[in-house]
This record gives C-alpha cells, sequence and structure tokens, in this order.
C-alpha cells in the first residue's frame, strides 16, 4: 500500500454482534494502517471531558437521564474527525446502527468531500457465538479472561496470571440473554447492510475462524478500501 495514494481520510465502518471481535480487530487495523478507532462510547465521554460545545450538550442530556440524539452524536464526530490523528482514516464502530444514523454521516462527511470508503460486516453464527459469549469468565483479581470450553485455568479454580482463586462472570453472559442481544443486533442491523450494499461498500468477511486470520482478511478488504 503507498500512503501517497490516499487523497482523503479512509472512513470505514465495522459491522459485528457483541462477542464477534469488533475491537480486538480494530485495534490490530490501527496499527497496521496508521488508522483511528472511534467508537460512540469513547466519542462521549472525551467530548463531555474536554467541554466542547457538543459535549456539553450531550453531558446535560446523559445528567437528565435522556439518549443523546443522533445531532449532538454527528456534531462530536465531526469535531474528532477535524483533529490530526485522523489525517491517514477512522474505523467507526458502533456508529452509524440505524440508516438515518447512516444518511447523516454520509451528510457529514460529503461536507469534506470524503465517503465510506468501506462497510464490513463480521458474519457469525448466532449458535457459535451464544457458546462463545456465554461461556466467558474472569479472574476477579488481574482480570484475565477464561471459557469454560476454550480456554480454562491450567490448574483448576487457580489464575494462570496471578494464582487467584476467586472468579466472576457478567451477569448478561448467558446464553438466554446473548441471544436476545443477538436477534436485536440483527434486527437493528439489517438495513445498514442493505443500506451499504446498495452504495457498493459493503464487504462481508467470516468472523468465525481465528483471529490472525480473520485479521488478514480485514487487512485485504482495509487496503484495497484505502488505495
Amino acid at each position: 500500500m503507498q500512503a501517497e495514494t490516499i487523497t482523503k481520510p479512509a472512513v470505514l465502518i465495522l459491522l459485528g454482534p457483541p462477542g464477534a471481535g469488533k475491537g480486538t480487530q480494530a485495534r490490530m487495523l490501527e496499527e497496521k494502517f496508521g488508522l483511528v478507532q472511534l467508537s460512540t462510547g469513547d466519542l462521549l465521554r472525551a467530548a463531555v471531558a474536554a467541554g466542547t460545545e457538543a459535549g456539553k450538550a450531550a453531558k446535560a442530556v446523559m445528567e437528565a437521564g435522556g439518549l443523546v440524539s443522533d445531532d449532538i452524536v454527528i456534531a462530536i464526530l465531526r469535531d474528532r474527525l477535524a483533529e490530526p490523528d485522523c489525517a491517514r482514516g477512522v474505523i467507526l464502530d458502533g456508529f452509524p446502527r440505524t440508516t438515518v444514523q447512516a444518511e447523516a454521516l454520509d451528510k457529514l462527511l460529503s461536507e469534506n468531500c470524503q465517503k465510506v470508503n468501506a462497510a464490513i460486516s463480521l458474519d457469525v453464527e448466532d449458535a457459535e457465538m451464544v457458546a462463545r459469549i456465554a461461556g466467558r469468565y474472569t479472574c476477579a483479581n488481574c482480570g484475565e479472561g477464561y471459557h469454560d470450553q476454550f480456554k480454562q485455568p491450567k490448574v483448576e479454580g487457580v489464575c494462570d496470571r496471578c494464582g487467584g482463586t476467586a472468579f466472576s462472570r457478567r451477569a448478561d453472559d448467558n446464553a438466554e440473554t446473548v441471544a436476545s442481544r443477538l436477534a436485536a443486533y440483527h434486527e437493528q442491523t439489517a438495513p445498514l447492510i442493505d443500506y451499504y450494499q446498495r452504495q457498493g461498500v459493503l464487504k462481508r468477511l467470516n468472523a468465525m475462524g481465528q483471529i490472525d486470520e480473520i485479521a488478514r482478511g480485514l487487512e485485504g478488504i482495509v487496503g484495497e478500501a484505502m488505495r
């Protein structure tokens, strides 16, 4: 990949249900391509902490117990995209979630003659995802992650990293809750899949393999999208 061939910062979107590995893969893409991962939660927290106009508006809504509007999120995203570290490109994780947000994003990008270069869907099998997420647990002392099926401590009941003997599970990491979250994701995201398919920028990748294997597939897609 030749950096000089990039005329505008790349805008990439990662789509995928909880547990699909979006965060892990985004961090690897950041390092490989010099991109910046932008998640809605991180954007909101940073804007509130910085005291920007959009951040103040978001803080007022959140303190009142409301949901931050799309207009505020777009304003925060506009400010963030203008920062120097985004000059190479960004990976959007968790935004857009609806076609209304996707349309607002397109409008924002068009202001700077930009567009979404690729919307990458990490495709997973629901039954496998339920097993993958529902079996997770962590060391209560150091946070080391384990799994009932895929990664158990070498010595039963003893953390490999710190020797701790107390473990915990997230309350929502159970089969019923995970299945419900996956169903909600598919219902919410299906229109986005269609939206980006119509725009000709949708890319699909089987995300059920090994992390390195998925990373290689993503690198090929991203490298092509940035040319």
